[in-house]
């Protein structure tokens, strides 16, 4: 059942955790400079995409890899930037602002599932890749699409489920695998076959973004191309991949420490997955095994550490582990709380951060 609490917890830890998150980054920098420091990596893909389009800026050279960020989290810029002239605080509103919505959903599915909502969200908060929900990431925006789409779902609320889900695949294409996913859950609980057009919906999105494309370029899979052009994200098989990964972990610069942190979201993944398998949750085995699939057949690993952020499954599993054993969630905090601090300090550095 799910309580008025789980609204409360979700916005006290989120706000409380965002404020103390800002005292501990704020220190020597006036606020003007403050918004500045997010803007690193992605967040200042994404500003160029909301200012100039696909093409780039004008006068510099073409950046093949922008057609690999979906239109969503530009197009949301665009319109905060109406009224939040700085681009880079306008990312960061926008994830402040995703992110409450993301946390009250994931306490409330975990609610559902008879675990403490707040455990889900705290798990959450303090893993060392929560960093990326502060920032002016897509993570923020997804989650708060995603998480709300899946609740919807296991209320048997199709129309709301979709809706929502599409909303998720116009920002990031795990919205696809959450689409797979949501077709897989449809059947699972038996929901009446006339019903099971609504599945279309959350395709919709990749479908428009792919004929964008194809009208701009003639490349129905620019977004797919621009990976490989900007990341190297060809297929390899999974065994080279870790090959190729490993050898980069063995180095001494810092891109070095960015591999073996590639490394342990990887088995922490590959865990995540036979758990889930053993407790015999297809669909959510589908959303997450899709994702780490594509993550781990590339030609090396690369941001699957912050793709765990995107596992709601996991954060209601720990939520549902701690509910019954509470020294789960503290153990886990002390542990996990100063690695997130750390990784903070390491973005806001400019370090490749996972």
């Amino acid at each position: 059942m799910i309580t008025r609490s789980a609204t409360r917890d979700a916005l006290l830890l989120w706000f409380g955790s965002r404020a103390g998150l800002l005292v501990a980054t704020l220190l020597g920098v006036t606020l003007g400079e403050y918004a500045d420091k997010w803007r690193k990596w992605d967040a200042g893909l994404f500003i160029t995409i909301a200012q100039y389009g696909y093409d780039g800026e004008p006068g510099r050279p073409a950046d093949d890899g922008l057609p690999a960020f979906f239109p969503g989290l530009p197009a949301v810029l665009r319109v905060v930037h109406l009224v939040v002239p700085d681009w880079s605080a306008a990312g960061v509103l926008i994830s402040l602002v995703s992110g409450a919505v993301a946390m009250v959903a994931l306490a409330r599915l975990a609610e559902l599932e008879g675990a403490n909502g707040w455990m889900a969200v705290l798990a959450l908060l303090v893993f060392p890749m929560a960093v990326f929900l502060s920032a002016g990431y897509s993570e923020s925006l997804f989650l708060a699409f995603a998480i709300p789409a899946w609740l919807a779902a296991r209320q048997g609320q199709w129309p709301q489920a979709v809706l929502l889900a599409a909303g998720a695949s116009c920002v990031r294409i795990t919205g696809l695998f959450l689409a797979v996913a949501l077709v897989v859950e449809f059947f699972a609980s038996r929901e009446a076959p006339r019903r099971a057009g609504w599945l279309v919906v959350p395709f919709m999105p990749l479908v428009a973004y792919s004929y964008y494309h194809y009208g701009r370029s003639g490349d129905w899979l620019a977004w797919k191309h621009a990976q490989e052009a900007g990341w190297g994200r060809e297929f390899e098989w999974p065994w080279e991949a870790w090959k190729t990964t490993w050898r980069s972990a063995m180095g001494v610069d810092d891109f070095a420490v960015a591999f073996r942190m590639e490394i342990a979201g990887a088995v922490v993944a590959v865990a995540v997955l036979v758990w889930l398998l053993v407790l015999r949750r297809w669909s959510e085995l589908v959303y997450t095994g899709a994702q780490a699939a594509a993550l781990m057949t590339s030609a090396y690993y690369l941001s699957i550490p912050r793709s765990l952020v995107l596992w709601f499954p996991l954060w209601v599993l720990v939520a549902k582990v701690a509910t019954r054993r509470a020294w789960v969630i503290a153990l886990y905090a002390l542990i996990s709380g100063p690695l997130m601090l750390v990784n903070t300090a390491r973005f806001l550095s400019g370090a490749w951060a996972g």
